[in-house]
C-alpha cells in the first residue's frame, strides 16, 4: 500500500539525510563499532545539519515546532544503511522533550542553544541496580544543603544510554522519602553536569548489540548540583517521568518496522545474488513463501505505526495507542528479522552483514521503554481487565 504520512518536505529531507549517512556514517561505522561508541564529533555535524534542535524554539536557535515525522525519516534512513547514530534518537526523542516541557526561561536559555548546535549532548539516568520498571523504588538520593543553594547527589545508575558523549545527564532522584500511601512520591528530576566533581563512569557494559552506541554505570558521590538545576517541582518526577512515554514508545516502534522493513530488503537482495545447487535461493518456493510472510506482517506494522505517527502529530497519541504500537511492531520486527536472518543461512550470524547487527540491535525494543509484559498490562487495563 502506498504510504500517505510524507511530503514533498519530507522527501526533500530524507536525500539530505541519506546522503550524510552515506558520507559521514557508513564508511566509519565499522570502527565506531570496534570501540563501542561513535565520536563526539558526530553530535557537532548532527547540530551542523540541523537535526539536533527538532521542536527547540527559533530564539535558542532550534528549528521550533517540528513534527516528529522528520525524526521517523531519520529511523528509516539510518535502518536502511544498516548503521546506528550512536545515541542520538535518545538525546533529541527521549530527553530533549523533558527540558522542552519542563525547564524554566532561564534554564532554556543556558542549555537550549547548546543542545541545538550540538554542542551539548543529553543522556537521562533512571535504572538503578535492583530497580528498573519499578521507578518508585529509585534510591539515589539528593539532599537540599542548609543554605538551600544546591543539593547533594549520592547513589548509582545502570544501563545508561549515551552518558559518555553527555554533558548533561538528567537524574532521576529521590528528595523526599515516599509516604505509606504513595511509594511515588519523592521523585525528582536534577539536570546534572557529567564533568562535576564525584560524578564518575562505571563499567562500560558490553551488551548483545547497538554495539556503537555506549552503555555505562554510572555514581555520584556527594556531587554538588545546583538549586537552579531542579526540573520542574521537587517530588513530582514520578509524573514526569511519566509524560513522554507515549511519544519514546511510539519512536521505538518506529525503529522496529524500519529494521523490519531494512531486513527484508537485505534477505531479499541476498537471496537473489546467493546460489544453492545451481540456482539463487531466491528462486525456491519456501524463500517466496517466508518472504512474503514477512513483507505481509511488516505493511501491517508499518500501517499501525503511520497511523501513530499522525495521531502524535494531532496531540491525541494516548498512552494505550503507544503501548499497542510498542507491542505489536517490536514483537513482529523480532520475528521478521529472525526468518530473514534464517535466510543468508551461515552468514547471517556474522557480523560483517547487516542482518546480524539487525537481529542484535532489535531485541532490546522488548525490553526498553516498557517491556512486552508491561505493555500488555496497558492494554488490559484499558480493556476492564
Amino acid at each position: 500500500m502506498k504510504r500517505t504520512i510524507y511530503n514533498e518536505d519530507h522527501d526533500a529531507f530524507r536525500t539530505v539525510v541519506r546522503d550524510f549517512i552515506a558520507k559521514e556514517v557508513t564508511p566509519h561505522f565499522p570502527a565506531w563499532e570496534a570501540a563501542r561508541r561513535t565520536p563526539r564529533d558526530l553530535f557537532h555535524k548532527l547540530g551542523d545539519l540541523g537535526v539536533m534542535g527538532f521542536d527547540i524554539p527559533e530564539e535558542y536557535g532550534g528549528a521550533g515546532p517540528t513534527s516528529y515525522k522528520f525524526q521517523a525519516v531519520i529511523a528509516e534512513e539510518v535502518a536502511r544503511a544498516g548503521v546506528g547514530l550512536g545515541h542520538y534518537s535518545v538525546t533529541t526523542g527521549i530527553v530533549l522533550p523533558y527540558l522542552l516541557r519542563l525547564a524554566n526561561d532561564e534554564q532554556k536559555r543556558r542549555w537550549l542553544p547548546g543542545i541545538a548546535a550540538g554542542e551539548t549532548v543529553l543522556c537521562i539516568a533512571m535504572t538503578e541496580p535492583g530497580t528498573g520498571s519499578d521507578l518508585a523504588g529509585i534510591r539515589t538520593t539528593a539532599k537540599l544543603s542548609e543554605d538551600r543553594t544546591h543539593y547533594i547527589l549520592n547513589g548509582a545508575k545502570t544501563f545508561i544510554t549515551g552518558a559518555l558523549n553527555s554533558e548533561l545527564c538528567v537524574v532521576a532522584v529521590r528528595t523526599a522519602a515516599a509516604t505509606d500511601d504513595d511509594r511515588r512520591y519523592g521523585l525528582s528530576l536534577l539536570v546534572v553536569e557529567t564533568g562535576s566533581d564525584g560524578f564518575a563512569y562505571g563499567r562500560q557494559l558490553e551488551k548483545v548489540g547497538l554495539h556503537a552506541s555506549d552503555t555505562s554505570e554510572l555514581s555520584f558521590t556527594d556531587v554538588r548540583v545546583p538549586v537552579e538545576n531542579l526540573l520542574g517541582e521537587e517530588n513530582k518526577g514520578f509524573s514526569y517521568l511519566g509524560q513522554n512515554l507515549s511519544r519514546e514508545r511510539l519512536s521505538i516502534g518506529v525503529n522496529a518496522v524500519s529494521a523490519a522493513t531494512a531486513a527484508i530488503s537485505f534477505a531479499r537482495d541476498y537471496t537473489r545474488e546467493r546460489m544453492v545447487f545451481g540456482r539463487p535461493v531466491a528462486a525456491f518456493q519456501n524463500t517466496k513463501f517466508v518472504l512474503a510472510e514477512c513483507a505481509a506482517e511488516v505493511e501491517a506494522a508499518q500501517a499501525l505505526v503511520d497511523r501513530g505517527i499522525e495521531a502524535d502529530d494531532a496531540g491525541e497519541l494516548t498512552p494505550v495507542d503507544a503501548a499497542k504500537i510498542k507491542l505489536f511492531c517490536t514483537e513482529a520486527a523480532g520475528r521478521v528479522i529472525d526468518k530473514c536472518l534464517q535466510l543468508h543461512g551461515g552468514y547471517g550470524y556474522m557480523l560483517e552483514y547487516p542482518i546480524a547487527r539487525l537481529y542484535g540491535d532489535t531485541r532490546v525494543t522488548r525490553i526498553y521503554g516498557g517491556t512486552s509484559e508491561v505493555m500488555k498490562t496497558i492494554i488490559a487495563k484499558d480493556m476492564g481487565l
